[in-house]
Parts: C-alpha cells; structure tokens; sequence
C-alpha cells in the first residue's frame, strides 16, 4: 500500500529511512517470491514492450508534438537543454496539454532545447518502486547509452519521478546530468526577464506539493513565486504543505493499482483542496494532476474548482 512519498521519513522522530526497506522487501517479493499484486502485469509488460506503462507503441511517443516545430536530438544535438517529456507526457491526453504549454513557454523564452522522440523510454521509475529491480536497470541502462551518445549535459522534465531518477539515481549507473524541474527554469526564465507574466489569475488558488518533487527534492519556493506572479489574489496554503504536503496517492507503483484499504487517497487530499475554499489548484506533476482531477470529478466539483499543472498556467498568462 505504501506510495513512497516519505511524510512518514520526515515526521520520524528517530530518522529511520522507510522507504529504502519497503522498496527492499517489494524487490524480494517480485524479484524472489513472484509474489508481486498481478494487477501491475500490463503497465510492467507496457514497460517491457513499449518503453512505457500505458503499453502504447513507442513510435507514437513524439506524436504530441506534432505541428510544435520541436527539434529532435537526433537531428541536432548542439541544444543547451534536452527536454524530457516522461511517458504521460508523451502518452496521457490530459499530460499531452502540459508538454505543448511547457513548449511554448521555452519556444516564447528562446531556450535551445530537443526532445528524443522514439529514442526515449520510461526511467524506469515505477518498476524499480514496484521492487521489479531488473526491469529498471535494463531501461536505464538504455537511457544512459542514448543520453551519453548525445553527451546531454542538462535536462527539463515536467515530472518530479523522471526528475528523481536522472537525476538521483542514474548517477549510480554512469548517468550524470544536471537535472531542473520546469517549474525550476520558468522561475530562473522570470528572474532573467526571457519570459514576463500578467497578473491576471481571478480567483482563490493554492498548490498541492509533488511529494517527489517537494519532500525528494526540496523544491518549495520555484512553484510559489510563479504563481504569486499571475495570481491576483495570491496563494492561498493549504492545511498540509510543504515537507508536510499530503501524497496524492499515486507514487509508489500505485498509480497502476486500485485501493481497497480504507479512503481513497486522493479523495482525502481533494476534500483538503474544497474545503480551502479555492477556484484553482496548481500541481507539478502528471500524476498528481491524474489524481486530484479524478477527485474532482467523483465529489463532482471539476466545474467549480479547475486543476492544472503550473506550465498550463504560465502559458496562458504570457505577457
């Protein structure tokens, strides 16, 4: 049941690391026992066959760019940034939005950047979070071939797992790269003067913290300051934020399996976010924004409180 998101770590009065041993047994589970939930079967044979969970074709994996005029790397490698799009990114239909307001928002900011298109796969991520260990180093051993080849030096990703893996855990496999999350560039794109926004957003507004982006890594301040810069009103916080953020239930593997302990995660975090009384919920994450929409829709408030990711925002409110 475990999302890995940490708060338990964080909380610990004694420091013990959790997740590291939970990771551990799930990889005997898997690895030893094959005694792993066979509800994860199609997203891991998605993984093993298509590069990616959902089990589309990996040759539609640059399709949402389409008509965008978004370089390849492997029709030009000298880019300052290689974007890495991640599989809902690429896959989701409600993700692909962010990916194409991520892309204008580095085009209207003149940031050399490409994509790998076909050449990219999962990190590998949620295998090695479901404790299937093998699978996850053959896809990252993949990755860093491809990305050494390119001799990628900085990469931008839209999601705090891709975020987390290239650049914490890749380092362990020869995979070296310095890795932002968008919401961190946008910021730096801001206070550089490349990009300047209208503070035109009418309504209560709050952020639901990425537990992989905030409690793994520290990116607190970034995702405010760009949206106190197109909020009228300003943020308001939530009752759980920061390091003390609430998951929204799908790290961990769990994205790919239902939940039949107890209250639905998700509902739990979308009832915190109605009773604060906001319009908008601002996320940083494809998951998240997976989740809390799906909250919305089943407390039936997806009219009245609008979720979407940062990029989505800063891209419509573009000076």
């Amino acid at each position: 049941a475990c999302t890995t998101c940490r708060a338990c770590e964080v909380v610990c009065p004694v420091t013990i690391e959790h997740v590291p041993r939970i990771i551990a047994m799930r990889q005997g589970q898997t690895l030893m026992a094959e005694a792993y939930p066979k509800e994860l079967n199609p997203a891991l044979k998605g993984l093993e066959r298509n590069g990616n969970p959902w089990g589309i074709g990996y040759d539609k994996r640059a399709d949402w760019a389409e008509g965008l005029d978004v370089k390849l790397m492997m029709d030009d490698e000298n880019v300052d940034y290689l974007l890495w799009v991640g599989c809902a990114g690429s896959f989701d239909d409600r993700s692909k939005k962010v990916s194409r307001s991520l892309v204008k928002i580095l085009q209207q900011a003149g940031v050399n950047f490409a994509i790998l298109g076909t050449e990219e796969k999962c990190t590998g991520d949620f295998a090695r979070r479901a404790g299937n260990e093998m699978l996850y180093q053959i896809m990252a051993q993949e990755n860093i071939e491809i990305l050494n080849q390119y001799k990628v030096k900085k990469i931008i990703t839209a999601c705090p797992h891709c975020l987390n893996t290239l650049k914490h855990e890749y380092p362990q496999m020869g995979g070296n790269y310095q890795v932002v999350h968008h919401t961190e560039l946008i910021q730096q794109l801001m206070s550089e003067g490349k990009i300047s926004l209208k503070q035109s957003l009418e309504g209560g507004l709050t952020f639901h913290d990425p537990c992989y982006l905030g409690r793994y890594n520290g990116v607190f301040k970034q995702p405010r300051s760009i949206l106190q810069a197109i909020s009228v009103q300003g943020v308001a916080e939530l009752e759980r934020n920061n390091r003390e953020s609430f998951c929204c239930g799908a790290g961990g593997g769990r994205m790919w399996m239902e939940e039949t302990i107890g209250k639905r995660i998700n509902l739990e975090r979308t009832e915190e976010i109605v009773c604060s009384g906001v319009d908008n919920v601002a996320v940083g994450c494809p998951f998240c924004l997976t989740m809390l929409e799906d909250g919305m829709k089943e407390m039936g408030e997806e009219d009245n409180i609008k979720t979407r990711d940062i990029a989505e925002l800063v891209a419509e409110h573009l000076a």
